[in-house]
């Protein structure tokens, strides 16, 4: 194991006797001595460091499809890799234990981008996930594993709240991005997450545009983000600015961190979001985090035959032939 380096931060400027950060767009002013919101960048009096370099607090080999993405490389595993700290501050986190956990309070181990990349080779598989916690504020860390191992297939778990030009940058090493979308209205993401919808929004129609395959997740949260013309703005936004093919995730709340008073999303609410969705015409929408039995299976557009089946992450491709719906011949929006 080798020793944490101390490593120059991307995009930031000096201010007087701070520095100001330019990653995300919360642009922290980060005085010498102290850290920004995420935890991820420390003023030294010398530069802006990227603090949270090659700290690593979670690794593991999962279906790709627990990212979740149905259409990228179904049946395919990916190393998962997972940092500390978060440029957002959920109420409801599942993972708070390393997003909202103070620099240096949580217990991450070193390993420098070879150390990492020798790792996912041992596995033998070809795609690496940086998830867990928010991968973007990582930025300088991730750059560095994807220039290791170019060869390699990367994924992004991530809230999308991240600027313009870092976000670019990425987009020429990513093939995939789940991207949380956590509510759609402003007055969520300022109270509950402390960021800000324009911004994800943003990200979302980038990376769109890049060419990297996009999946959303929505978390429908009881009370707060479910309600019905709220789900339709969502998805119409989706049909207005993506396409009716981008696959959208309708996943259900268990009380977590702060908001333990919330009760379990009701899967007659999650089946609903997926009913409104598929007949405004989207193309692929699931549910996550209940069992059901066709709300995780991929139907042909065309003819509605069911080309991939799946019960829990096993998954049988009952009609795909290469990217196309075996009975119809239609193509469908799949990466394999």
């Amino acid at each position: 194991m080798s020793i944490s380096p101390r490593v120059e931060a991307r995009f930031y400027e000096k201010d007087d006797d701070a520095y100001i950060c330019g990653l995300c767009p919360h642009r922290c002013r980060i005085a010498v001595g102290q850290f920004g919101r995420c935890g991820s960048r420390r003023a030294d009096e010398d530069m802006l460091v990227a603090y949270t370099y090659g700290k690593v607090s979670s690794i593991c080999v999962d279906p790709v499809e627990k990212k979740p993405l149905y259409h990228f490389r179904p049946g395919g595993k990916v190393f998962s890799v997972g940092g500390i700290g978060c440029n957002m501050s959920c109420k409801h986190c599942q993972n708070y234990s390393i997003s909202q956990s103070a620099s240096g309070k949580k217990r991450a181990t070193y390993e420098s981008p070879e150390e990492l990349v020798e790792m996912f080779r041992k596995e033998r598989v070809d795609m690496i996930a940086f998830t867990y916690n928010e991968p973007t504020i990582w930025f300088e860390y991730m750059v560095d594993v994807m220039e290791c191992a170019p060869d390699a297939t990367y994924i992004l778990v991530t809230n999308g709240f991240i600027n313009g030009e870092p976000l670019r940058e990425l987009c020429q090493h990513v093939s995939a991005m789940n991207i949380d979308v956590k509510g759609f209205t402003d007055e969520f993401y300022i109270k509950i997450c402390g960021g800000r919808l324009q911004n994800v929004l943003d990200t979302v129609k980038t990376a769109f545009s890049l060419g990297v395959h996009i999946e959303l997740t929505y978390l429908m949260i009881p009370g707060h983000n479910d309600s019905a013309e709220e789900i339709k703005e969502f998805i119409q936004w989706v049909l207005d600015n993506l396409s009716a093919d981008v696959p959208v995730h309708f996943t259900r709340f268990h009380p977590d961190n702060v908001m333990n008073d919330v009760p379990l999303t009701p899967p007659e609410s999650l089946i609903g979001a997926m009913d409104t969705a598929t007949d405004m015409g989207l193309n692929n929408v699931y549910v996550g985090n209940i069992i059901s039995e066709e709300g995780s299976d991929t139907y042909c557009p065309e003819c509605g035959a069911a080309v991939i089946r799946r019960t829990g992450y096993l998954v049988n491709a009952v009609a795909l032939e290469g990217l196309k719906c075996k009975g119809c011949g239609h193509k469908l929006y799949i990466v394999r």
